[in-house]
């Protein structure tokens, strides 16, 4: 048995890591500031809160806050580092704060275990897809590239698709390997990059064990219903189920490797356990994209709806093209392999949300809000 301590321990990934280590035995602290945006108003009523906070030794504080650190550390002999905020298009306006929270909030960990006795023996931390940018594609002419962000001109004249950095030519999607160029383009990109790297390096020079999972799209039972800046399947959920039309950006064939939640609690439990993991970085997804338009139209499917599905050949600023995650390290290293694929996940999600109280649709508004940051055209 582990003492092991997560933090956001209370949120949609951690909620579900937590039951499972304590069904398997393991002593788990949580450290958690019980967000409004994903917890809402009075997190005494949070579905996720309420799932494990009387399994687990609760501190309710912020990684931002050197003496919660001080709290939770003491004792633990693994941490998975969840904490951090989400989501591209806010970080590009709240910008301190994303980098207080993701980047300073883990400085705080690794200055406790660079000063202070301590029993821990690895860390793991959340990164993100968002690091690579645009991620891997094939030029017919150049081979493969990592084209540049998207330029405003082209997608207001309707050109979506990524271009070869050398020749110009629409590229090809592949699948984007650990090994591929980081180029993030949102401020949430830069930094989980800087989070991993730091982990990374400074549990290098302690001796400790460490890894960092760069988490696809998430999602299942569980993720918030009432955010409407992360999650696209629970945005469209929350539009059809307040009989809201849904708005796809762009031309509709934007795709994304979404991973159900099972599966990346799982990865997260192999990457904790696996010496092979030590000092390195792992893709943790389906090895799939989904258009955007394929999730519309299944979810309209599954709540028996009819509203409308609008393409409206909008886009927002830092918004990548095409994702799909190589994940064979994650499958050779730690035996990782994704077990819910997107039309069982998605069947599953659906049948979930339907027992859940319809929340406020906030969608229009938080659209409202980006493009007075002059980040939605």
């Amino acid at each position: 048995m582990e003492n092991i301590l997560i933090t956001g321990g209370a949120g949609f990934i951690g909620s579900k890591l937590t039951l499972s280590l304590i069904e398997k035995g393991h002593k788990v602290t949580v450290l958690d500031n019980l967000s409004k945006q994903i917890h809402g108003k009075d997190y005494e009523l949070s579905p996720l809160y309420n799932l494990i906070k009387d399994k687990v030794t609760f501190i309710h504080g912020d990684v931002r806050n050197p003496s919660d650190w001080r709290k939770a550390i003491p004792n633990q002999h693994i941490i998975v580092h969840l904490a951090a905020e989400t989501g591209t298009g806010q970080s590009m306006y709240e910008i301190n704060k994303y980098v207080e929270v993701n980047i300073s909030g883990t400085s705080h960990l690794l200055d406790y275990m660079a000063n202070e006795p301590h029993q821990i023996k690895k860390v793991v931390v959340a990164s993100s897809r968002a690091i690579y940018g645009e991620g891997k594609y094939k030029c017919n002419s150049d081979g493969f590239v990592f084209p540049k962000s998207r330029s405003e001109e082209d997608m207001e004249n309707g050109q979506f698709e990524p271009t070869c950095p050398s020749c110009g030519e629409i590229v090809s999607l592949v699948a984007t390997d650990e090994q591929s160029k980081v180029s993030p383009c949102s401020i949430y990109g830069i930094t989980k990059y800087n989070q991993e790297q730091m982990v990374l390096v400074a549990c290098k020079s302690l001796g400790v064990d460490a890894c960092a999972l760069r988490f696809q799209n998430v999602y299942g039972p569980g993720q918030s219903l009432s955010n409407p800046y992360t999650g696209i399947l629970s945005i469209f959920s929350t539009r059809i189920l307040n009989n809201n039309p849904i708005n796809i950006f762009e031309d509709g064939l934007e795709s994304r490797d979404f991973v159900y939640i099972d599966d990346v609690v799982d990865a997260t439990f192999l990457a904790m356990f696996n010496k092979n993991s030590n000092a390195t970085t792992f893709n943790i997804g389906s090895g799939k994209s989904t258009s955007v338009s394929k999730v519309a139209q299944s979810l309209k499917e599954a709540y028996k709806s009819n509203i409308d599905i609008q393409i409206s050949g909008s886009f927002r600023i830092g918004d990548i093209r095409h994702n799909k995650a190589d994940i064979s390290k994650a499958k050779r290293v730690l035996n990782f392999e994704p077990k819910v694929m997107f039309e069982k996940g998605i069947s599953l999600f659906s049948e979930w949300v339907k027992s859940q109280e319809v929340q406020e649709d906030n969608f229009d508004q938080s659209i409202q809000d980006l493009k007075l940051k002059g980040l939605m055209k």
